[in-house]
């Protein structure tokens, strides 16, 4: 076999493959095999129908056809090991000639990685906002805190703001009582805005008993976004007591012994809070810049695949759990159809950009994926995703994913290191140390390009 490399543009090749007859021997006598095990011929045992009678009786070009499927795989793989190519996708294949008894000819158009050089990136400035607590962040942690441990009790007077009521609802549209528009039983807090727009104006002031009707916007299930006339019905009133704030109410909600301990608690969570926020912002900034540095080259096919990946993902996954279709989620966002489009396309390109630079840096570092690190992602994404980790680990192995997780923590490598070299400063123009934040920040970021890399391993 006799192979030559072409190269169309930094993201596609031309393999031009010629074969010489007598390397299809074996998968002659494939074909050959799997047709006498598909036909019958009268006088013949089924399986030992000779070559020349399977020629005579079903063509000879039938036996070439199957003998060339069957080799063509494999000779496109001798070329694109022979030409040390790391391919994407499926390749377009010609054959531009099949001469009986001399010869095989095909070509063979495919996407590639494009070869990245990565220039010096230790001169990499960021600049991220201070961890700042103030009273006032604590003041508000320990008053949700405060708020978890409020009791109730039944109150007969019309219902307040901040009153829990328990009602009944009853949605129509059109006239029309909807097949999923009723509920009984609902607590709700007044002014917590977790129901429907102008349910509070429409139960305040109603006793126990009371029921009136007003029109809103469905949020979700079978009649999102359309208006509807709500019914609501209140069956009970409930007043919320918050416990005094003292070391009472710490030895109740915590496990402090004093209200002062309470707070510094806070405050410490608050601050972790805020040094995690740093680290991932710090660790998109720099990836940013990084990105700024590095030509990077997309191959139209994968990026064609991974708009529709996204756009897929989004109509028929994401949205249907909101209760909401394409056009209606465009209109809550204010985007239109084309600009939707554009930033899809955005988000598509950065995300195949970032895989590239930061698999080439992995690379080019020689960073190696231990077990226990394996684990450990493995543990954080069984966590996100609300399975246990035997049950994500089954479904990794399963799903053939776990390359896609071995990438994902080499990739967080690879940013940490870039992120590492670089120089991050708060606003207060303080150097930032980011130590674990980074890695548990940088990781997480790697897992957000999972759709990239499984639309590429689809692909291969």
């Amino acid at each position: 076999m006799k192979s030559a490399v072409e190269t169309l543009n930094p993201t596609r090749v031309r393999l031009t493959v010629e074969v010489p007859f007598e390397e299809l021997k074996s998968s002659l006598d494939a074909a050959y095999k799997k047709i006498n095990e598909q036909v019958t011929v009268k006088g013949f045992r089924k399986g030992k129908i000779p070559a020349r009678v399977i020629d005579q009786r079903f063509g000879r070009g039938a036996v070439l056809e199957e003998a060339v499927n069957d080799a063509l795989p494999k000779f496109y793989t001798e070329a694109v090991n022979e030409g040390e190519l790391n391919v994407l996708g499926q390749p377009e294949v010609d054959i531009k000639e099949l001469k009986d008894g001399e010869l095989l000819s095909f070509t063979a158009e495919v996407d590639i990685r494009p070869e990245i050089e990565i220039p010096d990136y230790s001169g990499i400035e960021v600049e991220v906002d201070a961890v700042d607590v103030s009273e006032e962040d604590v003041d508000k942690a320990v008053e949700e805190l405060r708020e978890r441990f409020a009791s109730t009790s039944t109150v007969e007077r019309a219902a307040e703001d901040g009153d829990v009521v328990t009602i009944d609802l009853e949605a129509k549209v059109d006239g029309e009582v909807l097949e999923d528009g009723l509920a009984s039983d609902v607590a709700y807090t007044i002014g917590s805005g977790e129901l429907l727009d102008g349910i509070d104006e429409a139960v305040k002031g109603l006793e126990a008993g009371g029921e009136t009707t007003f029109t809103s916007e469905l949020k979700g299930g079978s009649a999102a976004g359309k208006q509807a006339e709500i019914t609501v019905k209140v069956s009970k009133v409930e007043a919320r007591e918050l416990p005094a704030l003292d070391d009472d109410f710490a030895q109740l909600a915590s496990e402090f012994d004093t209200l002062d301990e309470v707070r510094a608690d806070s405050r410490k969570r608050l601050e972790n809070m805020k040094q995690y926020d740093q680290a991932t912002q710090a660790q998109e900034r720099v990836l940013e810049k990084l990105l700024e540095l590095v030509e990077v080259p997309v191959p139209e096919k994968l990026l064609a695949d991974e708009i529709q990946t996204r756009t897929h993902n989004l109509e028929h996954h994401q949205l249907p759990q909101m209760g909401l279709e394409l056009d209606k989620y465009l209109e809550i966002q204010g985007k239109t159809a084309e600009e939707f489009q554009a930033e899809t396309e955005e988000q598509a390109v950065k995300g195949i950009k970032t895989q590239f630079v930061l698999d080439e840096l992995v690379s080019r570092e020689k960073l190696n994926v231990s077990q226990e690190e394996l684990t450990e992602h493995l543990l954080r994404r069984a966590a996100s995703s609300g399975m246990s980790p035997d049950q994500f680990a089954q479904a990794v192995v399963e799903g053939g994913q776990v390359p896609m997780l071995v990438g994902e923590v080499a990739r967080g490598k690879a940013l940490a290191t870039v992120v590492e070299a670089a120089t991050v400063k708060d606003t207060n123009g303080e150097i930032v140390d980011l130590d674990d934040e980074e890695e548990e920040a940088t990781e997480a970021a790697s897992a957000d390009d999972a759709e990239a890399e499984a639309v590429e391993a689809e692909a291969k």
